[in-house]
């Protein structure tokens, strides 16, 4: 697995903070990381972007960013209302194939949800991981409503025939509810994919070297952690 795709079944749920985390396990595994942004946001040219946060976590990783929008809008609309070139989906997958050759593990990191629209003409993040070859990471929410949604991510990707690799909770409450307990079983069953990790609420306001020392014990094995999910599922459910 050179590459690796990571998108969120929407906004907000701890997509940045997770690739971080993947990312500072595979560095303390002695792989060498870079991290791609296929299109930044809301953020000002001299602002740090989702590529910079997740260096500042993780730390030696190589970063890469194909475009800057000022608008906190998805990436079509933002490039439009800014008359900016859009970013495509095969530049993304050019780009991502580039830093292949010299990196272990290239880490390409979406904008909002799976299906969020790149350019005018449709082109998604799934086209980016169709063109690559890649397989796909979910960062899902905790809570209730995660289920609809993870789901209809997994579909889809079933669907266009990509490898979903699994679920990853981008942020885990101090204090689960009813639903974010149960969830921690529906999870895999809706997304017929394995339950790959979960951070911990406020992962990210961490100081880097707690983060990295952390990461590997969020994450299972299948991402260079020693997260188990059922002794996680047992000691958050009772």
């Amino acid at each position: 697995m050179s590459v690796l795709v990571i998108t969120g079944t929407g906004t907000e749920v701890g997509k940045t903070v997770t690739t971080a985390a993947v990312a500072a396990a595979a560095l303390a595994a002695g792989r060498s990381v870079a991290v791609l942004k296929a299109a930044q946001t809301g953020v000002r040219p001299d602002e740090r972007g989702d590529a910079d946060e997740v260096a500042r976590l993780a730390g030696a990783v190589t970063t890469a960013e194909l475009a800057r929008f000022p608008e906190p809008l998805a990436p079509n609309t933002a490039a439009r209302r800014a008359g900016m070139k859009p970013v495509h989906p095969q530049e993304v997958a050019e780009a991502a194939a580039k830093l292949a050759t010299d990196h272990d593990l290239v880490l390409v990191e979406g904008a909002g949800g799976l299906l969020v629209r790149f350019d005018e003409a449709g082109g998604t993040l799934a086209d980016a991981a169709r063109l690559l070859g890649a397989p796909v990471l979910v960062v899902a929410a905790a809570g209730l409503g995660t289920l609809n949604t993870t789901e209809l991510t997994a579909r889809e990707l079933r669907r266009r025939e990509l490898e979903l690799l699994g679920v990853v909770i981008g942020s885990w409450p101090d204090e689960p509810d009813l639903a974010c307990r149960c969830n921690l079983a529906d999870l895999p069953e809706v997304a017929g994919a394995p339950l790959l990790g979960a951070l911990p609420s406020g992962a990210g306001a961490l100081d880097p070297a707690a983060f990295r020392t952390a990461a590997r014990g969020w994450l299972s094995p299948r991402l260079d952690g020693s997260w188990d999910a059922e002794a996680f599922r047992a000691r958050e459910t009772g």
